[in-house]
């Protein structure tokens, strides 16, 4: 008997030995003690707003899924960073779903190679559509174009989300951008302080059409007439109506010259005399804010010719190689900077979700951050900017 429960005993205690072994066995194999490495992009993706959208995990998409997105242009640093945020994406999402070969998910990224061009991007929308893809995401370059393509493509089961610029058609899903009302509303108060909250600004305007260009339009003079009474928004620029700017100048410095004459003056003035006739008119001048890269380039460019750079508080949205000099040396006060690379990579997850039937949030915040000389070698800064 005594035998017998040493027996027992020995048993219990081996199989005890046993199962100690096998938790610290597995407990080596699952922690090593050492941090999992964060992407570089990863500050990109934690100032995406729902969270969800900066997580390519549970898209359970089938195998070769296509997803097209269609940018405003192609060249810029602003729209290269958008690009890198949907090749990433699609990426991330490939890895998580352990596609290889001609079962990856595809993910494109076409843009007209002019500025802004809406002939071109409405080509590569009806070429897009006719390679039937599992979703769209458009760049709207006007926010009033393309109601006769989505029509098609809704008719055709292929849900479209917006990115960066919204769209007035009724049938978009989701809208991925940069809150444009506060991102301006914080450049109107920001200009305002620098200027002491008195005197003439120049709003620089980078078009006239697109749902961007007009909610930081709208945003930043409601925060100038609201909330600082003693400024005053002399002229309101828009880059794309520079040649109807030209007309009138010359109708009010030549209302007697002849027709034919008006129209050879007009030919041969140049975008940048347009700026420099503004700044002669208005020799009082404080500021000046532009509502992207190009415009706020172009108030840069125009006051350096003037020899005003510096002296007249500059600033506006975007970032670039030019821009950030124009920082570093006291050109350009400060920046808003948007998040590009978020754009595209939450616009790849918006389509995503659209293919499953997931359901997606009306419009996804994507973040900005304001930058200026002093901030500009902060780590958190630094990781958000780009050339």
């Amino acid at each position: 008997m005594i035998k017998r429960w040493l027996s027992v005993t020995a048993v219990a205690m081996a199989a005890v030995m046993m199962v100690c072994a096998c938790a610290k066995e597995e407990t080596n194999t699952t922690f090593t003690g050492e941090k999992t490495k964060e992407p570089e992009y990863q500050g990109n993706l934690n100032a995406i707003s729902p969270a969800a959208y900066s997580k390519v995990g549970g898209l359970e998409l089938e195998p070769g899924t296509y997803i097209s997105i269609i940018g405003k242009e192609d060249t810029t640093s602003y729209w290269k960073q958008v690009r890198a945020g949907v090749a990433q994406a699609a990426e991330d999402l490939n890895t998580a779903l352990g596609y290889k070969g001609g079962d990856k998910i595809k993910v494109t990224y076409n843009a007209p190679s002019k500025s802004e061009d809406i002939d071109e991007q409405v080509n590569i929308l009806d070429e897009e559509l006719s390679r039937y893809p599992d979703a769209i995401g458009i760049a709207s370059i006007d926010a009033d174009a393309c109601s006769v393509q989505f029509d098609l493509a809704t008719a055709n089961g292929i849900p479209i989300i917006a990115l960066d610029s919204g769209n007035v058609y009724q049938g978009i899903q989701c809208t991925v951008k940069t809150d444009n009302y506060d991102a301006a509303r914080t450049g109107a108060y920001k200009l305002a302080d620098s200027i002491e909250n008195q005197g003439q600004v120049i709003l620089l305007v980078h078009d006239s059409k697109s749902e961007t260009a007009m909610e930081r339009a709208k945003s930043f003079t409601n925060e100038i007439k609201t909330n600082h009474p003693s400024i005053s928004i002399v002229e309101t620029v828009y880059c794309d109506k520079l040649d109807d700017l030209k007309k009138a100048i010359v109708d009010e410095q030549s209302p007697e010259m002849p027709d034919e004459e008006k129209k050879s003056t007009v030919e041969k003035m140049t975008d940048a005399e347009v700026m420099q006739y503004y700044l002669e008119k208005y020799p009082d001048l404080k500021g000046m804010f532009g509502t992207n890269a190009l415009s706020t380039g172009f108030g840069l460019e125009a006051l350096q010719k003037a020899e005003k750079a510096g002296k007249v508080v500059l600033m506006g949205f975007d970032t670039g190689e030019e821009q950030m000099a124009a920082l570093k040396n006291g050109e350009i006060s400060g920046l808003i900077v948007q998040n590009p690379f978020g754009i595209g990579y939450a616009s790849v997850v918006a389509a995503a979700r659209t293919v499953l039937q997931s359901g997606n949030e009306a419009e996804v915040n994507t973040g900005y951050t304001w930058v200026t000389k002093d901030n500009l070698e902060d780590d958190s800064i630094r990781r958000m900017l780009y050339k």
